[in-house]
């Protein structure tokens, strides 16, 4: 069959609204290494933010889990 209609539930920026930050960018980047690490529970993601960064951008830098959770929701919305 050749269905040349384009498949947009593919499109993995189809809900962006705007381009990602440097900030953004830059955490994507750090979560995708930590899942490909096979870190996939939210103490040891946090701990490797912490580890490689990038720094929190509250708390002086430092990651905690409540304040990671509150950054992706915030990123999310």
């Amino acid at each position: 069959m050749n269905d040349t209609r384009q498949d947009v539930y593919l499109n993995p920026h189809q809900a962006r609204r705007r381009q990602p930050t440097q900030f953004e960018d830059l955490l994507g980047d750090s979560i995708e290494r930590a899942y490909a690490a096979g870190i996939h529970d939210l103490p040891a993601l946090v701990a490797h933010l912490n580890r490689t960064g990038p720094g929190c951008p509250h708390n002086d830098g430092i990651w905690t889990e409540t304040l990671y959770q509150e950054e992706i929701a915030r990123l999310a919305a």
